[in-house]
């Protein structure tokens, strides 16, 4: 394996959570399968996120969502050495932005944190919400819960910060393991799917307005 990316990926220090998966057979699985042909073919980003023809939008934002995770877990995973307390002990995208935590449980209120802790508790918080057959049900037929697509906002524009602290605070460490192509198609990618459904608010996207401007413009 002689991808410097793989091999952090792979590496067996590191414990990724287990991921959602779809149920070979299922209408969804068949569904993420479709999203994956057209990324594998090459389809322009652009065009690859747009609905199917006949196809419900819950059903193709929750496919959706769930890549996203597993791919930005992925990604963090690799620079994760890199973030300490000591290094990052502000959630931040430089100088300008920070992240505080907030939640339903422990931190009522807005709450500052180290970025790996930020990011624990996010990937965690993101993980229960995709497991919860209430708020994302395996059984066609089964239907979303009316607020789906404000749950799914609020989970996008966190994991959009996650973008914006590795590429702010750790671009080096992803140029150095040579998986700046990688990262920079994941982000296309999600950037493409948020803004075609209107899933996250522009106002989130300021940090990395400048580099979306370059890269995906």
């Amino acid at each position: 394996m002689s991808n410097p990316f793989l091999k952090q990926v792979f590496n067996k220090d590191k414990t990724f959570r287990p991921k959602r998966k779809f149920e070979p057979g299922t209408q969804r699985f068949e569904l993420h399968k479709k999203a994956q042909a057209s990324l594998n073919a090459g389809l322009d980003l652009k065009l690859a996120v747009q609905l199917p023809a006949g196809e419900e939008l819950n059903d193709w934002v929750a496919v959706h969502v769930v890549d996203f995770f597993n791919r930005v877990n992925l990604i963090y995973g690799t620079i994760s050495d890199g973030c300490t307390e000591r290094s990052c002990p502000v959630m931040s995208g430089g100088p300008k932005y920070e992240y505080r935590w907030q939640d339903e449980h422990k931190f009522r209120r807005p709450t500052a944190l180290s970025a790996p802790r930020y990011m624990d508790l996010l990937m965690d918080w993101i993980e229960v919400q995709i497991n919860n057959e209430d708020v994302f049900p395996t059984n066609i037929g089964t239907p979303f819960p009316k607020n789906f697509l404000q749950v799914v906002k609020k989970i996008l524009s966190r994991l959009f910060r996650v973008f914006v602290h590795v590429y702010i605070h750790h671009f080096d460490r992803i140029a150095q393991l040579g998986s700046e192509a990688h990262v920079n198609t994941c982000y296309k990618h999600f950037y493409y799917f948020v803004t075609e459904f209107g899933l996250i608010d522009t106002k989130e996207l300021e940090p990395l307005k400048e580099m979306t401007a370059r890269m995906c413009h």
